[in-house]
């Protein structure tokens, strides 16, 4: 697995159309435990990216992953543009100068990613947010040389549905406690929606 600019931005634009054929999915979900936003937000900023995506030129990822983290913190509102441009930008540092990166580079960087979330979220395994996603999806590929998109659509998918089964200790969902029970995690679906994404370029023959 190789990722370069040309797949990096084809997996964007698959993340885009994702997330605008869920927005309002992703609003029912955020309306029951959340701010009711999530949707509307994620769906203005990946359209921005996919926009952005379509006139920019770049010649490596870092530049790519940047400008896709300061769209992101720019026009997405509430909680997820912070994380969502800070996992860019997190992604940006780690693939420094790279025109391409093999899976090994590719994973260490969502580790920086994913090291970021945690910090700006404050969030951590098992408290019914992206993490729970995010996670078990990183250490799979840094664990595992030969992935197949298949794999790595179940495995968010199968960690994704896991949330609704957690009580929320973070976000305005913990304010609701065990009532928190029932209801998948908005964060966790979206980021299941940039990973089957992922998966969706490996299917394609893309990465």
């Amino acid at each position: 697995m190789t990722l370069t600019v040309e797949t990096a931005i084809k997996w964007l634009h698959f993340v885009n159309e994702e997330i605008q054929a869920n927005k309002e999915y992703l609003t029912d979900l955020d309306q029951a435990i959340g701010d009711g936003d999530h949707g509307l937000n994620m769906a203005r900023g990946f359209q921005e990216v996919s926009l952005k995506l379509n006139t920019a030129n770049y010649n490596d990822l870092a530049s790519l992953f940047k400008d896709v983290g300061m769209t992101l913190l720019s026009k997405v509102g509430g909680a997820s543009g912070p994380l969502y441009g800070t996992a860019f930008m997190r992604l940006s540092m780690a693939l420094k100068d790279k025109s391409k990166a093999t899976q090994s580079e590719f994973s260490e960087g969502l580790q920086a990613a994913l090291n970021g979330l945690k910090m700006r979220g404050k969030a951590q395994l098992g408290d019914k947010t992206m993490i729970d996603v995010w996670e078990p999806v990183v250490e799979f590929l840094k664990n595992h040389e030969q992935v197949t998109g298949k794999q790595l659509a179940d495995l968010a998918k199968e960690k994704m549905e896991a949330t609704k089964d957690i009580e929320a200790k973070k976000g305005r969902a913990a304010y609701l406690g065990k009532r928190s029970i029932g209801h998948l995690d908005p964060g966790a679906v979206s980021s299941y929606l940039l990973f089957s994404s992922l998966s969706r370029t490996f299917s394609e023959g893309e990465i």
